[in-house]
């Protein structure tokens, strides 16, 4: 019988240009290169301009994925914008994006789950497509943090980055089972308000007026982090009937070496399958799924027809994973 399918036709992203390695940060706050590598395996982040916002970003990574898509942005109905970081509080970033790719059919909107933001997107994005509400998508993970990070607190600081990734995914007819063929296999999203302190920004419109800066609980983070993540990969794995050796890669979100290194040993995925670019990126949140997998795309590892596991933690606490065969 056949269905529809969320395919992965595109797949771009983008960098500000300003590179902030550890020995700035260390001449910044009391910190060193070796304690920030021991700690998250992070060596340098890259942070927006003066200027340069949320949408800039995004719009740029959106670029890259149809120039690969081999699309036209008239080809696009649907954008949805995972972020934490936007440009306003409101209207949606998506739609300044929208604007300046110069699209005016269709619906444009932001997805805000912290660092599972992208996760969240995909889940989302591939729904409308699957119910044929829409049939192509640009899904976009794009952040600012360096705009709500407290430089003076370094256990927060040094951890995250800016940048933006996008996909475009195309409805396409599939015939077959469930995990044959291209695109995306399964979805599973979780969140537990109960965490909200562990990971939050203490700012907001209803409840202080401002924007806020980045508050972390690294320890609890960690210790619930391998834990959650596992849960849902293991529900993708039951999903499909696939496993861990049945995977081609593994992209986790970029948060911290250690709870990826963790994560992978605990599902015994092969570290060889790990994409991991936290090293030159540090934590870009929503972007920084999306951003791992242009670098494994241009790259050569990830090819077509290859399964890929895709997860996130964010603030909330929320977390996902997808898995597609690209």
């Amino acid at each position: 019988m056949s269905h529809i399918r969320s395919v992965v036709v595109g797949c771009g992203a983008y960098l500000p240009e300003q590179v902030l390695t550890n020995a700035q940060l260390a001449e910044m706050v009391d910190t060193s290169d070796d304690w920030i590598v021991q700690r998250t395996g992070i060596r340098e982040r890259h942070i927006a301009s003066e200027g340069e916002y949320t949408s800039h970003l995004a719009v740029k990574a959106a670029e890259a994925a149809l120039k690969d898509a081999q699309m036209a942005a008239q080809d696009i109905d649907l954008i949805v914008l995972a972020t934490s970081t936007p440009d306003n509080t409101f209207p949606a970033t998506a739609v300044a994006v929208q604007h300046a790719l110069g699209i005016t059919q269709g619906a444009a909107f932001d997805l805000q789950a912290v660092c599972s933001g992208f996760i969240f997107a995909l889940a989302t994005a591939d729904n409308f497509l699957r119910s044929g509400a829409a049939r192509r998508a640009l899904v976009i993970g794009a952040e600012t943090f360096s705009r709500i990070l407290d430089w003076n607190d370094r256990g927060t600081c040094v951890l995250f980055g800016d940048g933006a990734g996008a996909l475009v995914l195309e409805a396409q007819p599939h015939e077959g089972g469930r995990i044959e063929g291209r695109g995306i296999l399964t979805s599973h999203l979780r969140s537990d308000g109960r965490h909200k302190s562990k990971l939050y920004v203490d700012g907001g419109p209803s409840s202080t007026r401002t924007v806020g800066y980045l508050r972390m609980e690294g320890r609890e983070v960690f210790k619930h982090a391998v834990g959650m993540i596992t849960d849902v990969i293991v529900d993708a794995f039951n999903a499909t009937g696939l496993c861990a050796d049945s995977i081609d890669w593994f992209v986790p979100h970029q948060a911290n070496k250690r709870i990826i290194d963790a994560s992978a040993q605990k599902l015994r995925i092969d570290p060889g399958k790990v994409v991991m670019t936290v090293e030159r990126h540090g934590n870009t949140s929503a972007a920084s799924i999306p951003l791992a997998l242009a670098v494994a795309v241009e790259d050569g590892r990830i090819k077509r027809g290859d399964v890929v596991l895709l997860e996130a933690m964010g603030g909330g606490f929320t977390w996902g994973s997808v898995m597609v065969r690209w």
